[in-house]
């Protein structure tokens, strides 16, 4: 089962439950609009490459779609369509006034020089340009991209409409009217997440092992260590480490930023199956699935990265009493730290940390709230009660703007 037909399961037991029309579901499964484009970029060489690139709006009912863009060599139009649709469930459940969108380009960024990135950059924006802004669709960074890649996307369209627009791209640098806490969001939403969980579902252990040490999970980790927490495990794409007196985070990290990666001392597969108290997967989608699902031990599975737990896995891990708090909360600091970029940037008003921050608590944790409530009502998955909320949420505004 592919990673879409996993969002579209997921999409369809909210349904099922909240006895949809027929029209209505299948506007919720369908993206309201798919680009594909085509790139040519002038390498430093002399010579001319052709990259391919996607953007898919999957519903705007609530408002402007929103997404991040990728840069990574396994992108695909299947992929971007699931994510689409998981930003469309991520903005609905945090409240926020957006639909969901993504985009992408199959490339590895590490094998082009600056100039190329930035060629590339500008010339994917030039493509789509006539599809997006501030009030239509607003990309972010994502995989493969960062604060830099946006600045020259964002310069690009400027250029293209001819007037300063900031809001039309989130994540950007702080000089272009970034939002402070941009580049910790996912990481600092997860932990307030997570110092809900533990509470609500009685998790009295501290003992943490974080599969992935990307931006997201090199955050997350520094975060928790700092809290009090016992980070005994975590892995980059080249393998995991394991300390059982808890690892010292902030040494891992600089061995990440000097040698590129984390060191091995086990696989990624096997730590996701250490005893510990909590799991969070920070990496890719698909890594625990019904082939490895009886295996896991954690008591609290914690969804940093973007579907990493199948369907299939999910009921399994259902049966095991294993709480599963699912992507589109846990990961949904990143989206909403970028509403509030894009609120300071309509109104010329700027935050501080501290308030972005404040603000980011109070969503998170009402949101883990209502999910909650919603589970302990219905008897369902955590995951289920988060796609009741938001797929209901989408629905009333599909229906209230009905002939």
């Amino acid at each position: 089962m592919s990673f879409l037909d996993d969002v579209l399961e997921n999409l369809e037991g909210a349904i099922s439950r909240l006895r949809i029309k027929e029209e209505v579901a299948e506007r919720l499964k369908t993206p309201e609009r798919i680009l594909e484009v085509s790139i040519p970029v002038r390498m430093d060489d002399g010579g001319r490459k052709v990259f391919k690139g996607f953007r898919v709006q999957h519903n705007s009912a609530r408002g402007p779609t929103k997404g991040g863009i990728r840069f990574h060599p396994s992108v695909n139009l299947d992929e971007i369509k699931a994510l689409a649709s998981l930003m469309t469930w991520k903005c609905a459940l945090l409240d926020l006034p957006f639909g969901g969108a993504k985009g992408g380009v199959i490339v590895n960024p590490k094998e082009l020089s600056e100039r190329e990135l930035e060629r590339l950059s500008r010339g994917y924006i030039r493509k789509i340009a006539p599809f997006i802004g501030v009030d239509r669709d607003i990309p972010a960074p994502d995989v493969g991209t960062n604060s830099k890649v946006m600045a020259w996307m964002l310069d690009e369209y400027e250029k293209i409409v001819g007037k300063h627009e900031p809001g039309a791209i989130t994540g950007k640098p702080l000089s272009l009217g970034g939002s402070q806490g941009r580049e910790e969001a996912t990481a600092q939403g997860a932990v307030y997440v997570l110092q809900e969980a533990v509470k609500t579902f009685d998790i009295r252990g501290k003992e943490v092992a974080i599969q992935g040490f990307g931006n997201a999970g090199m955050n997350l980790a520094r975060k928790l260590g700092e809290l009090g927490y016992k980070v005994v495990a975590v892995s980059d794409s080249k393998g995991a480490i394991y300390e059982e007196k808890g690892l010292d985070v902030k040494e891992v990290i600089e061995r990440k930023r000097k040698e590129g990666k984390v060191g091995k001392d086990m696989s990624n597969e096997e730590l996701l199956e250490l005893d510990v108290d909590v799991l969070i997967p920070a990496a890719v989608e698909g890594q625990i699935t019904e082939k490895n699902a009886d295996r896991i031990r954690a008591k609290l599975i914690l969804e940093v990265a973007n579907g990493p737990t199948t369907s299939r896995a999910d009921e399994i891990l259902k049966e095991k009493g294993i709480v599963v708090v699912p992507d589109i909360l846990t990961n949904a600091g990143g989206v909403t730290v970028s509403y509030f970029e894009w609120v300071q940037n309509r109104t010329g008003l700027y935050w501080n940390k501290e308030e972005v921050f404040e603000r980011l608590k109070e969503r998170m944790r009402n949101s883990l709230r209502d999910v909650t409530k919603v589970m302990k009502n219905q008897g369902v998955s955590m995951r289920t009660a988060a796609y009741i909320i938001a797929v209901n949420r989408v629905v009333r505004a599909i229906t209230d703007r009905a002939c």
